[in-house]
């Protein structure tokens, strides 16, 4: 996890499998707004979540699809959720009756809802959301074969540093290494998920930086 801080739109996509238009529409109808936005909500990249969102967006899910909670019932819990917690699609305790959804607030312990008589209420297991998200988001760091040799750069990885696709691994840190004299062997040693195509890109471009910097 330690480099998956911040997943994109896409990441959540697939972590959660909720479409980017429901994504989109969510975080302009203030249902549900990422961590991250940029201003201008257009660009690339202008929506940034973090692991808490991506667990919060799981659970929605969960509640839609598996239990078909409405969203319009959704809207207003979460419309009270917004107003008393900070990520609480992430941290509370949520039970299904029904179509209907409750939740247990942590500072009461009361659970809170129109519970209808004479139904069972379904706790939705927190724990095993979240560690569902966190396993399918450590199989997105497994690179697929077109990002081997290529650098991207993104807004909020690495501080918009240029790393190499599908990394956190900043093309300058693998061109330290080539200047201090370590092989493509010793580089890959310290970055395991490196390859050799990574490495000769890393240095094609930090060469080329250089050139444009000596003018």
């Amino acid at each position: 996890m330690s480099e998956l801080l911040a997943f994109t739109a896409e990441h959540v996509r697939h972590l959660t499998g909720i479409s980017d238009r429901q994504l989109r529409y969510w975080d302009q109808t203030e249902f549900f707004t990422p961590t991250y936005v940029d201003e201008n909500r257009h660009r690339p990249f202008s929506r940034v979540y973090s692991f808490r969102d991506v667990v919060g967006l799981r659970v929605i899910a969960v509640l839609r699809n598996r239990h078909k909670v409405p969203l319009q019932e959704l809207r207003k819990v979460g419309e009270w959720l917004k107003r008393h917690h900070d990520s609480p699609w992430a941290e509370l305790t949520f039970f299904v009756s029904g179509r209907h959804v409750f939740f247990e607030d942590p500072e009461t312990g009361v659970r809170m809802g129109g519970r209808p008589l004479g139904q069972t209420v379904f706790p939705i297991a927190m724990e095993e959301v979240a560690t569902e998200m966190r396993q399918a988001a450590e199989r997105l760091r497994d690179r697929r074969p077109e990002q081997i040799g290529k650098v991207s750069r993104y807004r909020y990885v690495a501080h918009n540093a240029p790393v190499l696709a599908g990394t956190r691994i900043p093309t300058a840190a693998v061109w330290t290494f080539r200047k201090a004299g370590y092989s493509v062997d010793a580089i890959i040693k310290e970055y395991p998920r490196l390859m050799p195509g990574d490495i000769q890109a890393a240095t094609r471009f930090e060469q080329r930086r250089q050139r444009k910097r000596a003018g």
